[in-house]
């Protein structure tokens, strides 16, 4: 008996919610010019230094990188929660033969039409890239009840658990994927519909913690000097780690869906997940405005790099996947990577991405709301139309280099926000981007670490005070966290704040 279940291109068209552009008229014969996505002149100057210039990343070669083996994407298949599972859907899988869809030879969704290159870019955004063990989550936990409701995974209005999906790239195995794009990028919404490229709400962190207790200890550690190594800094992020049970490491992780301590970064400064809609718009990539956006291949760049590249780059001579002493290059052949045709591909579904329809009207105190908004100055940093200005601003404790306002767009002042993303990580420019406004009614966890969970809380005047519990993310180990910096807005009276807030929503 074969379950009533569909391949990952039903579940696009059936859940996705957040519209796609096409390009142009969708005609035949499109044949776009693929840029080359790892050429080393390009990513020279992609990056701005970090904070101690030294450590600044030193991608691989060129001669290198295209040595790596193109990853396969392989068929996939929804992920049900327990209780809306079709019966017989798991002895049905087992069955299946492996299907490749897509990799450099000789498999290729079609690519007649613009429109055919964006659906391709949807694939890459949502295939995994990481499988079974080395995914770190089992059939087991996404089978059980608990799993959900411990961690608050959410399903769609299908009963589906969009962030992952199950594969089989041998019959008989079926194994959980995850990490490709849209595990961090995919949003299910309160009534079940899912969106696509806006800050996700799969609890990452508390997840992933599962699998720090699992063990063994020594590759939990390894792991964790992978993914937040920086021995150039002092102090060391990771001083004591060797003291360190699974336990503790484990209970590090405990940031909200929304915030996810990504490698290069910190568990206690991890940073809020950006939003893609509307990403074309947006000069500067990361919270720290570590990579410029000069074209589309630097978006190609990015998702490489974000995808496992950078673990390959060499930070002052620390290399964080290069062995037991992180200073030595592993094999390409050991590694994967994407095509320059994927990459493509994803860049251009990513720029096709539009915000879902805004259920927030303009009204009478959104119009009053808008009137606060520019004469409380918030239109210079939070520019319309884009309502960001691009450029970046100084991390707390940080000086401006000689000569950097030349190459990059610095406002050189800073507005206090805790400095440790900036100052303290392997992704620590000394700056913070000004984020954009757009899309802030369905996204959540504010501020670049996620410390408060609503707009209502970002500008409560309490969330400076040294008693106050954060709503969103607040450091490992810690009761309370003030949540200090950018104060703006949090003198109004309490009419004015309900009025702005009601305007942001309606962006």
């Amino acid at each position: 008996m074969k379950p009533p279940m569909k391949g990952i291109w039903i579940i696009v068209a059936c859940v996705g919610c957040a519209s796609v552009r096409a390009q142009s008229d969708g005609t035949a014969g499109f044949h776009p010019e693929i840029p080359k996505a790892w050429d080393d002149a390009a990513l020279a100057t992609l990056e701005v230094p970090l904070a101690n210039p030294a450590a600044s990343a030193k991608h691989v070669s060129a001669g290198y990188y295209y040595k790596i083996p193109v990853r396969p994407i392989y068929k996939m298949y929804p992920i049900y929660a327990p209780d809306r599972e079709p019966k017989g859907y798991m002895e049905w899988l087992r069955r299946q033969e492996p299907v490749i869809l897509w990799d450099d030879k000789g498999h290729s969704p079609p690519l007649a039409t613009d429109a055919d290159w964006i659906k391709g870019g949807e694939m890459v955004f949502v295939a995994p890239v990481v499988f079974g063990p080395r995914a770190g989550y089992t059939i087991e936990e996404t089978r059980d009840p608990d799993w959900y409701r411990k961690n608050g995974v959410p399903v769609t209005k299908d009963g589906i658990m969009p962030f992952f999906t199950y594969v089989v790239r041998k019959k008989g195995t079926v194994e959980v994927g995850a990490f490709g794009c849209g595990t961090c990028h995919t949003r299910v919404m309160p009534d079940g519909n899912v969106l696509k490229g806006p800050q996700g709400n799969f609890p990452v962190d508390r997840t992933f913690a599962n699998v720090f207790r699992r063990g063994p200890l020594e590759l939990v550690r390894a792991i964790q000097r992978t993914d937040y190594g920086a021995p150039w800094l002092s102090p060391d992020p990771l001083a004591g780690l060797d003291k360190l049970s699974q336990d503790d490491i484990a209970l590090k992780f405990d940031a909200p869906p929304g915030v996810d301590a990504r490698f290069g970064t910190g568990t206690d400064s991890p940073p809020q997940i950006p939003d893609l809609v509307g990403v074309k718009g947006r000069r500067y990539l990361d919270h720290t405005g570590l990579q410029q956006q000069r074209s589309i291949a630097d978006l190609m760049r990015y998702a490489a790099i974000n995808q496992g590249e950078d673990l390959l780059s060499s930070y002052g001579g620390f290399i964080p996947s290069g062995g037991p002493e992180f200073s030595k290059l592993p094999d390409p052949s050991t590694q994967d990577r994407y095509s320059d045709e994927q990459l493509y591909a994803l860049a251009l579904y990513v720029y096709s991405l539009d915000p879902p329809p805004n259920p927030n009207r303009w009204n009478e105190l959104a119009a009053q709301g808008e009137k606060i908004f520019v004469r409380a100055g918030c239109a210079g940093c939070h520019t319309p139309p884009l309502y960001t200005n691009n450029r970046l601003t100084l991390a707390e404790g940080f000086t401006l280099p000689p000569g950097a306002a030349k190459t990059y767009d610095i406002l050189p002042v800073s507005v206090g926000t805790d400095p440790k993303l900036a100052l303290q990580t392997r992704r620590g420019t000394g700056y913070y981007k000004v984020p954009s406004l757009r899309g802030v009614w369905y996204r959540g966890m504010f501020g670049h670490s996620g410390w408060c969970a609503t707009l209502e809380d970002w500008f409560d005047s309490r969330r400076t005070r040294d008693n106050y519990v954060p709503t969103g993310f607040k450091p490992p180990g810690v009761k309370t966290f003030a949540v200090k910096g950018h104060p703006f807005g949090l003198d109004l009276s309490a009419e004015d704040k309900k009025a702005l807030i009601a305007f942001l929503k309606t962006l």
